[in-house]
């Protein structure tokens, strides 16, 4: 039996570090090697944030898996069991994300490296797309510990986007969000249900946590889009 769980879990670790590598390849070879790597590197920054905080709260959480073009997710086996947890575990990856594209920002800032500033730029706008205040992105679980109604926001925001960009992916998050959406639309969500229930002042504090990141991301983004030139 020690075998048999020694080898699935090995198996585990494989299909994360195999996965990581898949995309270090694919990017490395369609934007360059230095992209790639520093590009999942930052993405492994953002999901092992998840992975601390869901640890931290005493979820079971799997390794992070990652497919090309789509982005990486750490699978939880153990449900939050209120929001304010969700919550916690949606907030620490886009914090130890934008650490990440803080500390290539710095770097770059430096020692003149152009690379790293565009590996923190994509890191910022990253992170700043995730805080879409709509599930299944982090910003809808960061949200809903303030109110479920404001995935209501995330709609046009989205809409938004793929009328900016259109992509398959973002045709994805609507299916999945949609759902979520629906039922606060019906009232089948509410504020002071037993899951959403949670202190005045927690939903203070994720509230301007939220905000307070969001202010800094969409700051840093368009400050070094133009000294990049790509606004």
């Amino acid at each position: 039996m020690f075998w048999i769980f020694s080898a699935l879990k090995f198996g585990k670790i494989l299909l994360s570090v195999g996965s990581m590598l898949l995309m270090v390849g694919v990017y490395g070879y369609a934007f360059g090697w230095p992209f790639g790597i520093g590009f999942v590197l930052l993405l492994t920054v953002h999901e092992a944030g998840h992975y601390l905080a869901a640890r931290q709260r005493g979820l079971n959480v799997g390794l992070p898996t990652f497919i090309p073009f789509v982005g990486a997710w750490i699978q939880l086996k153990d449900l939050p069991h209120d929001v304010e947890t969700e919550a916690y575990v949606g907030l620490a990856g886009p914090v130890t994300g934008s650490l990440g594209a803080l500390a290539c920002y710095y770097y770059g800032r430096y020692s003149g490296d152009a690379m790293a500033l565009t590996l923190a730029y994509t890191g910022f706008f990253l992170n700043l797309f995730n805080l879409i205040p709509l599930t299944p992105f982090d910003g809808g679980r960061i949200t809903a510990a303030v109110s479920p109604k404001l995935w209501l926001v995330g709609v046009p925001i989205l809409i938004g986007a793929f009328i900016y960009q259109p992509s398959p992916i973002l045709i994805l998050i609507g299916v999945l969000a949609l759902p979520h959406v629906l039922a606060v639309v019906r009232g089948q969500i509410a504020s002071n249900a037993p899951y959403y229930r949670i202190a005045l002042e927690k939903r203070v504090e994720y509230g301007l946590a939220y905000i307070g990141l969001v202010v800094f991301l969409a700051s840093m983004v368009h400050t070094l889009g133009l000294e990049l030139g790509l606004h």
